[in-house]
């Protein structure tokens, strides 16, 4: 909504009476009635981390300091912030609410206190007013200002966190922008909803291009996107909802019946939208058009991180594991190339040196997914003391090796670069996207997960081509020799007998599994598949099986040359959108003794928020039953290990280790 409320009525009125046939829609749909009612003029609505939602009251139009952010409560809302004149948009960044409100931005704290974060004079030109807010991950506040309402002096703006101000978008840069209204910002795109023109466009924020992705849409005014994609626009006049399927061009009327839905808000956890509708002052609801299956159960877990061995640090610690031989004994290797060991006891105060690849090993932090990447142990390790390695090698530039090392000594204390024998050299077209995990499976062959070769988009096809082991994950017989190899290709690989395919393939159509590994119980192969631009995504690997990329990302068609889903596409088991977290790190099903409540659990969290949670999968139904999230952010989440008690632990690129415990009473 705009501040001009008289001069938009009147623009609007002979659409209103066109789109709804001059008589009254339908009321909304009764088995949702509404949140709060008897609020004057509601604008927006928002949904805070904590669950607790709020509703912007403009009061009486263009009568100063009326205006409030309510707190709804069950049936009521009551005030959270006054004093304030016609507010509108509503976000959060951290704890802080951010309010547009005519010529300024409003920063309210955690308490209620409204402090003015920007003024008019901050803009260094016009501003007309200040409708709706996005925010991006960096702390930057987009907001809408939507002109004179005929079409002149419309304008998107960026805020710094310090309150510097930069111009995106106006009539200058985009002819076609005429009342700019809701805004959305993800994954360096920006989505703007423009009421006079009627359409949805989107700028990239990288290299400033435009494109129209909705149009026939008149008086366009909120925008807000569910977990799977779906894209979200009210309008003002008709009272309607739309939303738009990813990759969809096409809007679907979603709902209807509302006088004047404003600017809606997303709350994902109920599968609803938050609709203030003005003219009938209430805060109401409507269903998703898909989202979050219903009945996937996200209570919070009663569990809790803690750190594990506190007395010791890693550098870039990438792998926990076991040897397997009854020591319990555990294992961690760096991204430079050491490796170490230490009694599996949490008083330990240090750690031994038990193997040393660092001056074979390439590692740069500016090109920081090459190094030492992946260990496994021999099933038979106490007995032939082998384990395999993954690692960048310094003899040439940007190229995988998979090599054979064996331990010395009765106890197999110590291993010896010496004694590597090369399997497998991989070039890699870029330092990024390589995999690097090495598991073996519960058949005794050695699983590799390799990433797609890198840069972005799958340049080089290689996720979808046969004929190269890139985005694949592969599996070999390490006990035996083919002729012309150092190892053996299992005679039920799926690609075998299928020349010009590469026979090591187990499975492809991977963009970069972070991390790939094996259910103790049950031996099924679990890889968590890091996205690009919206979804995250976990697969249950199976032989032969195509998982996609890069014509599907997540559950999604990815790009203009993408693929609806198809039989022969293995689509994942659970997803999770760029707004949750931007990369997955993969980690084990629990089947330790300490934490019981997380027994057959898969436990994952994301690199860059720190978030964990424990998923369960119901392999008779074939779907996630669960998704619990874990309390106790630490980030960057880097790696997942397990000990040879079946304990899961993680690590942060700050070199320390974590496990977890069950909640303490409170």
């Amino acid at each position: 909504m705009t501040r001009h409320f008289r001069l938009r009525i009147s623009i609007f009125t002979l659409v209103w009476f066109a789109l709804a046939g001059g008589s009254q829609a339908a009321a909304p749909d009764p088995k949702l009635p509404p949140l709060v009612i008897g609020l004057k003029n509601p604008e927006s609505a928002v949904k805070a981390a904590d669950g607790r939602m709020f509703v912007s009251v403009i009061g009486e139009f263009e009568k100063a300091g009326d205006g409030a952010v309510m707190l709804v409560t069950p049936g009521k809302a009551v005030p959270f912030a006054t004093g304030l004149d016609d507010p509108k948009g509503l976000v959060f960044i951290g704890r802080n609410l951010y309010a547009a409100d005519g010529q300024k931005i409003w920063r309210i704290n955690p308490s209620g206190r409204a402090t003015v974060f920007v003024s008019a004079a901050a803009f260094g030109r016009p501003v007309y007013s200040l409708n709706d807010l996005a925010a991006d991950e960096s702390g930057n506040v987009y907001v809408s200002d939507t002109g004179d309402l005929k079409g002149h002096d419309g304008a998107v703006y960026r805020i710094a966190p310090t309150g510097s101000v930069t111009l995106l978008l106006d009539n200058q840069r985009q002819p076609a922008l005429r009342a700019p209204n809701g805004v959305l910002v993800e994954d360096g795109q920006l989505w703007v909803a423009d009421s006079l023109a009627g359409q949805v466009g989107r700028l990239g924020l990288a290299d400033d291009s435009w494109s129209i992705i909705a149009r026939g849409l008149p008086a366009a005014d909120g925008l807000v996107r569910d977990l799977d994609g779906n894209l979200y626009i009210s309008q003002w006049t008709t009272g309607q909802i739309w939303s738009l399927p990813p990759g969809s061009d096409q809007p679907e009327l979603l709902a209807e019946g509302y006088q004047s839905a404003a600017d809606i808000g997303l709350d994902q956890p109920t599968g609803h939208l938050l609709v203030p509708d003005m003219k009938a002052g209430q805060l109401l609801t409507a269903a998703l058009r898909s989202g979050v299956p219903r009945d996937v159960d996200r209570e919070p877990l009663k569990v809790r991180v803690e750190r594990a061995f506190e007395h010791l640090e890693f550098d870039r610690p990438i792998v926990l594991t076991h040897a397997g031989d009854g020591s319990n004994r555990v294992f961690v290797a760096s991204q430079l190339g050491r490796v170490f060991v230490f009694p599996n006891g949490q008083g330990v105060k240090q750690s031994e040196p038990f193997f040393d690849l660092h001056q074979k090993v390439r590692y740069s932090d500016k090109e920081n997914e090459e190094g030492f990447l992946g260990l496994a142990f021999h099933p038979h390790f106490e007995q032939n003391g082998e384990f395999f390695a993954y690692y960048t090698t310094t003899d040439a530039p940007h190229v995988s090796v998979v090599s054979r090392f064996r331990a010395t000594g009765s106890d197999h204390a110590q291993a010896s670069p010496d004694s590597e024998e090369e399997l497998l050299r991989i070039p890699q077209p870029y330092w990024n996207h390589n995999g690097g995990t090495l598991a073996f499976g519960p058949d005794g062959y050695l699983y590799i997960a390799l990433g797609d070769g890198g840069l972005a988009d799958d340049p080089h096809g290689n996720g979808q081509n046969l004929k190269t082991l890139l985005g694949s994950v592969l599996r070999i017989d390490v006990d035996r020799r083919d002729p012309g190899l150092k190892y053996a290709i299992p005679k039920d690989n799926p690609f075998a007998r299928r020349p010009p395919a590469r026979p090591e393939i187990y499975a492809y159509g991977v963009r970069n599994i972070w991390r790939l590994s094996f259910d103790r119980q049950t031996g099924d192969c679990w890889a968590a598949d890091v996205g690009q631009n919206i979804w995250e995504e976990i697969d249950l690997i199976r032989s032969g099986g195509n998982y996609g990329w890069a014509l599907r990302e997540g559950m999604h068609r990815f790009g203009p040359g993408g693929s609806p889903p198809r039989p022969d596409l293995i689509e994942p088991i659970w997803e999770y959108h760029h707004d949750i977290g931007k990369s997955i790190t993969g980690g084990h099903v629990y089947r330790g003794q300490r934490v019981p409540k997380l027994a057959g659990m898969y436990l994952y969290g994301d690199y860059v928020t720190g978030r964990i949670w424990g998923l369960k999968y119901d392999p008779a139904r074939r779907r996630v039953v669960a998704n619990h999230p874990i309390a106790g952010n630490v980030m960057p989440i880097m790696s997942f290990g397990e000990d040879e008690q079946g304990e899961v632990y993680f690590m942060t690129t700050q070199g320390r280790l974590f496990r977890f415990a069950s909640a303490q009473p409170k």
